[in-house]
């Protein structure tokens, strides 16, 4: 098999995940990579025994395919749009831009090129997310009409790159949201409208005692830095096949006991894993099942057949290098990161609104993996 040869531009805090887990598919080899900052770069190329690359001569190499863009979200964009100017395949790692003017402009750029855009997150290919995709195709849970998917915690705010989450294309809605949104989209299809309620409790957040400590001082203790986003973000996303699914993303809360998705629907109720993970569990209630005691009236831990578990961080990106080869869809593709980050941003615009928001794009619903793949194999 002839394997597609990867460059990498960004190698921060995410870059190892999918350094390592490129390796262990059989269709992409990451060959290069590149940082604004070059000695991230030097130590990734080190690392990982890739070359090091400036930016610009990344893009030159006639030898690189696909770049895999792991930027900051306010310079996904413009990466994307260098990449594709290049003659490169592109794939970005979530949100797939800070709005939805300059993510549909790197959308009719691919278009113009003949090339293809990708876009983070692939979770929703792991074993966990899948298993729960098989349950409700069979229809185990019957017809979806509705759940809820929350993600809420205090946000990373002592985290001495802190103020990155506090800012535009990030939040706790651009940073965590594409995980719940692209797996419901995975599990119900595409959405038609947002209703929405947005705020922000605090414009300012204090950096922890432990940063000096962490960060070679690089910020003080208790030095407050600016929220630029809305911190708590709770709405009504309707689907096009009817399910109503409450959505609520927050870093205001300091704890709390909801599961990360929850699916109610005719025949019974599906608890889905936490999107931002591979791995399950995945726990099914039918209405009527053969419990042979009242007490066993309960979820039930559901045997999951899918591979890819663990991080598997780069599998959007190897589906994306097949679906090239094979010239079909993939699955990780701009449409879906598209649709899903109209999604995101309909939360603000209805709350600033105050009333529902017809989406305007739409997409696929993503191809459900196959049975039976092994570890680092993609079907064509």
């Amino acid at each position: 098999m002839k394997k597609c040869k990867v460059g990498i531009i960004g190698c921060g805090m995410i870059s190892d995940a999918y350094f390592n887990a490129a390796k262990r598919f059989r269709n992409i080899e990451v060959v290069a990579c590149a940082d604004l900052i070059s000695a991230r770069a030097a130590e990734k190329a080190q690392q990982h025994n890739v070359r090091n690359l400036s930016c610009e001569a990344l893009l030159d190499d006639p030898e690189i395919e696909l770049v895999i863009n792991l930027t900051v979200p306010q310079a996904h964009g413009q990466v994307a749009k260098a990449a594709l100017l290049a003659g490169k395949h592109t794939y970005s790692e979530k949100p797939f831009g800070v709005d939805l003017e300059e993510a549909k402009s790197v959308m009719e750029l691919a278009k113009s090129k003949n090339l293809q855009v990708g876009c983070a997150p692939d979770t929703f290919l792991g074993c966990g997310q899948q298993t729960a995709r098989k349950l409700v195709d069979d229809g185990w849970i019957g017809k979806v009409l509705s759940g809820t998917a929350i993600v809420q915690g205090r946000g990373p705010e002592k985290w001495g790159h802190a103020p990155f989450f506090y800012d535009k294309g990030a939040g706790p809605m651009l940073d965590l949201g594409p995980y719940y949104v692209t797996s419901l989209v995975n599990l119900l299809g595409p959405a038609v409208s947002v209703t929405a309620v947005t705020a922000c409790a605090e414009k300012f957040r204090i950096f922890g005692a432990e940063v000096a400590e962490n960060y070679q001082d690089k910020y003080k203790p208790y030095d407050a830095y600016p929220v630029n986003v809305n911190t708590h973000q709770t709405g009504v996303i309707e689907f096009a096949n009817g399910a109503v699914i409450t959505l609520i993303a927050s870093f205001e809360v300091y704890k709390h006991t909801h599961a990360p998705i929850e699916l109610y629907g005719s025949e019974g109720s599906l608890l889905v894993p936490d999107p931002n993970t591979f791995g399950g569990p995945v726990r099914l209630f039918r209405r009527e099942w053969p419990y042979r005691d009242p007490a066993e009236r309960d979820f039930q831990e559901m045997p999951m057949p899918f591979s890819y578990a663990n991080n598997s961080r780069s599998i959007g990106a190897a589906d994306m290098a097949m679906a090239i080869a094979n010239k079909r869809p993939h699955r990780a593709n701009g449409d879906l990161a598209l649709h899903v980050l109209e999604i995101m941003l309909a939360f603000d615009k209805s709350s600033a609104e105050g009333g529902k928001v017809n989406l305007t794009t739409t997409c696929q619903r993503p191809k459900a993996l196959p049975l039976g793949l092994s570890d680092g194999e993609i079907d064509a």
